[in-house]
């Protein structure tokens, strides 16, 4: 049977309530104040808080927080006075599960109670299945338990073994890599290479070398015959991330290699055979860029086997509270610190759009745990200007993280032109359509040290 907290401070009042629920067979514990019921939720395992909103200086409202905090699958029913039922909306739109008025009437609270606990009964359920789904398929760092996940990894299950191509599209920062390496980590091919290339990271020209390889002499500065990424990835799967941002002249090499199984190296006349499974990933409208003929519609029809439609962060808000909880204790094992959600973060992470996805909230928490001094992140350590009594601002998108995305890319450009060419500065730059004074200039910001 379901346990209950009931957090009340009229006496009278919370010994009733506690009798009438424990008649039918509930168990039930009772906290007098807000600041109890706090610590309460924290150190239990409750499938349901009723609490009343007005009490003394540890509210309703504080109860509901810290209870989504410390376990964000326990239910919460408010209770609220007669004249006050802004109060009671106010506390639904923060995600308590429902409310009733005092004073109540039996059978409606009964119903409603009946209701939470049996909704919290089937969560843990799902839960527990999604659980052992888990421990037996290799799902990496995918986090969440909303329908769009679970979905998701059935998928991944499904298609997995079948070595199609795998199409996958969503907006930035929403895991589209994850989804990638899953699909290998649960195929035939899991004990093989896994190969990534961001296809916008490079010119045309590396990019082409990079993907074919080249054969010694095929260019100025090709001292040695090289292969490329297509035959690193024999026998396992090749990840193209931004596809759409392949060059045109390239599709066409691109669309033949899947076809038929075989490339040339730069200046080689020879083909070679290869084997790898193609999975390509792209933030962008493919069916638009086909129209606005930038992207060849028979390599699409190729790519596009088995499709994956990744969901913004925004419509699963439900897995904000456990994918917190993995950066959390990420980042408190990478920096030595463990660190909690200080009071009203949950509250605003929850109300935030994120436009970046998970790689935003990934930076927020990384953020927070690097200026948490009391060992908890509070609002002002990850929203500039905000107050730490939970009303500060909604967070901007994360410029930051943006800036540390461009860097990376260039970063990659810069490193793979140079091995590439062997540290030749001036053939790297050439390649990378800059001069070499700007090259410079970008290794010096990028503290590049390259002999």
């Amino acid at each position: 049977m379901a346990r209950i907290l009931i957090v009340d401070d009229q006496d009278n009042a919370r010994s009733m309530l506690s009798e009438m629920l424990q008649a039918e067979g509930y168990a039930v514990d009772q906290a007098p104040t807000g600041e109890a019921a706090c610590a309460m939720v924290v150190d239990n395992d409750y499938d349901l808080v009723i609490t009343d909103l007005r009490m003394g200086e540890v509210g309703g409202l504080e109860v509901l927080r810290s209870t989504r905090e410390a376990s964000p699958l326990t239910h919460v029913i408010v209770m609220t006075a007669f004249g006050t039922i802004e109060d009671a909306v106010e506390a639904m739109r923060f995600g308590a599960h429902d409310f009733v008025q005092k004073p109540f009437v039996v059978e409606e609270l009964l119903t409603k109670v009946s209701r939470a606990a049996r909704t919290r009964s089937l969560a843990a359920a799902e839960r527990a299945v999604a659980s052992d789904f888990r421990e037996r398929y290799n799902f990496g760092n995918i986090i969440g338990q909303s329908a769009e996940i679970r979905d998701i990894l059935g998928r991944i299950v499904r298609i997995a073994p079948t070595d199609a191509t795998v199409l996958i599209t969503g907006e930035s920062g929403t895991g589209k890599e994850l989804v990638a390496r899953a699909i290998h980590a649960n195929s035939l091919r899991a004990e093989r290479p896994f190969v990534s290339i961001n296809c916008a990271a490079l010119t045309e020209t590396l990019l082409e070398s990079e993907l074919f390889g080249h054969v010694r002499g095929a260019f100025t500065g090709a001292v040695q015959t090289r292969k490329g990424l297509f035959e690193e990835a024999n026998g396992g799967t090749f990840f193209f991330d931004e596809i759409a941002e392949t060059p045109p002249s390239l599709q066409a090499k691109l669309l033949r290699a899947i076809q038929e199984g075989e490339i040339r190296r730069l200046g080689d006349n020879n083909s070679i055979n290869v084997d790898a499974r193609i999975i390509a990933a792209t933030n962008q409208d493919l069916r638009r860029q086909i129209e606005e003929k930038r992207f060849r519609e028979d390599l699409y029809y190729r790519l596009n086997v088995a499709r994956f439609e990744l969901p913004p962060l925004r419509e699963r808000k439900e897995d904000i509270p456990p994918i917190v909880a993995t950066f959390l204790e990420k980042y408190g094992k990478k920096m030595g610190r463990q660190a909690t959600l200080g009071p009203g973060v949950m509250d605003h992470l929850l109300g935030y759009d994120f436009p970046g996805n998970i790689r935003e909230l990934e930076n927020l928490i990384e953020q927070g745990v690097a200026l948490a001094q009391d060992g908890q992140v509070h609002l002002s350590d990850i929203l500039p200007n905000a107050s730490g009594n939970g009303t500060g601002r909604t967070p901007n998108p994360a410029r930051q993280s943006l800036a540390d995305i461009v860097q990376e890319v260039e970063r990659d450009a810069i490193v793979r032109a140079l091995r590439h060419v062997e540290g030749n500065k001036e053939r790297a730059a050439e390649l990378l359509g800059l001069s070499p004074t700007t090259l410079w200039r970008k290794m010096k910001r990028l503290q590049l040290d390259w002999p």
